[in-house]
């Protein structure tokens, strides 16, 4: 009994907001984000890969790719980790990572609302421009935007889909760990390697 409780409470989605159509923004189908940024990812690709070498057009992709995955481990790890006790910031860390904790089931928060993550492209994408021109800005934000998505794929998977690979199985046994044994580790969900360079691994339990 005490265990369906607990399973209830776990994919429980409780109200974020009094305002009706702000709480059904906070709630995100996850079939949302590919919808979105899969044709702007390939229309960056298109718009940045035009006669340029495939070499430099790889390059430019792969280093956007890990510009989103220490972007994923930082914004988790600084930003949705950041645990004022109370007033205003106690409430915004909720909203913003809190819940997910708290009922880290709920199958309609566990991607990122559109009106959070298409801001936040449009800015990187404006940054990226700033800092290397067009079209490089294309393919940096290509791959930096691939790097999303498969991380909020990634994300809802390892939350609502039995894994079926050992790449699958060790990405879901990190996650819940971040989520049931230590949150103060475990902070890359599709790329835990940063985890071992900035020293904040999953510690196993040991064996008895």
């Amino acid at each position: 009994m005490a265990g369906a409780r607990r399973s209830e409470i776990l994919k429980a989605s409780p109200r974020m907001f009094e305002s009706d159509w702000l709480d059904r923004l906070s709630r995100v189908h996850p079939v949302v984000p590919p919808v979105i940024f899969a044709p702007l990812i390939a229309l960056l690709f298109g718009f940045g890969q035009a006669g340029r070498p495939a070499l430099e057009v790889t390059v430019w992709i792969a280093g956007g790719y890990v510009l989103w995955t220490l972007t994923e481990y930082w914004m988790h790890r600084l930003v949705f980790h950041f645990e004022p006790e109370e007033g205003i910031g106690a409430r915004l860390h909720w909203i913003i990572h809190g819940v997910h904790h708290d009922h880290p089931n709920d199958p309609m928060r566990l991607v990122m609302p559109p009106s959070v993550s298409v801001p936040l492209a449009a800015l990187f994408y404006g940054l990226f421009v700033l800092a290397v021109g067009l079209p490089h800005a294309h393919l940096l934000a290509c791959g930096f935007l691939a790097g999303y998505l498969a991380y909020d794929m990634t994300h809802y998977h390892v939350h609502h889909r039995k894994a079926r690979t050992r790449l699958g199985r060790m990405l879901y046994e990190l996650h819940m760990r971040h989520h049931f044994q230590d949150d103060t580790r475990g902070f890359g969900v599709s790329a835990p390697f940063w985890d071992y360079v900035f020293r904040t691994p999953q510690l196993r339990s040991p064996r008895r």
